[in-house]
């Protein structure tokens, strides 16, 4: 595969939600089961790849929701971050086999995403208890699933940072 090729096969996966509609409908009709997560993944580590890995295992999709960079400035994670922009992000996970979606979404969360395409399993980290996970009630009144995977213990990207400026 050239790299021209490449790049379109992974530019192709970062949607807008007109387009994340379609997909969902097309998976729908061949019977595939949709997970949904979402996330800053601001700087791709360990920690991200096998919560992702755990998370398309529980179907046959994975659509990936990536905050844009004012919403990561709005949760307060530090004035310096993103340290990758929206952009860059969405096309780095765009390029995992295992992801078949990407989305950026400027909310504060991804409630109206959620709402649109109605995922079969919704999906956030250990950190979420379920009940406190955006979108669990639509998930559940559709019959769908919620689950909160365990962390990564020592991976996290603000732990990340901390450990880079401190040398």
């Amino acid at each position: 595969m050239s790299t021209d090729t490449a790049s379109a096969s992974i530019d192709r996966r970062v949607v807008d939600l007109t387009n994340l509609r379609r997909l969902c409908n097309i998976w729908r009709m061949k019977g595939d089961r949709i997970v949904f997560t979402n996330g800053c993944f601001d700087i791709l580590h360990r920690g991200h790849v096998e919560y992702l890995q755990e998370a398309a295992a529980l179907g046959d999709r994975l659509v990936v929701a990536v905050n844009s960079d004012a919403s990561v400035r709005r949760q307060g994670k530090g004035p310096d971050r993103p340290l990758n922009d929206e952009s860059s992000r969405a096309k780095v996970l765009a390029a995992l086999r295992l992801v078949d979606a990407v989305i950026l979404f400027d909310e504060d969360t991804p409630l109206a995403l959620i709402k649109a395409i109605v995922p079969d399993v919704l999906v956030k980290g250990g950190d979420w208890p379920v009940e406190r996970i955006v979108g669990a009630e639509v998930v559940m009144a559709a019959g769908g699933e919620v689950r909160s995977l365990k962390l990564v213990d020592g991976f996290s990207t603000t732990a990340l940072v901390d450990r880079i400026r401190r040398g």
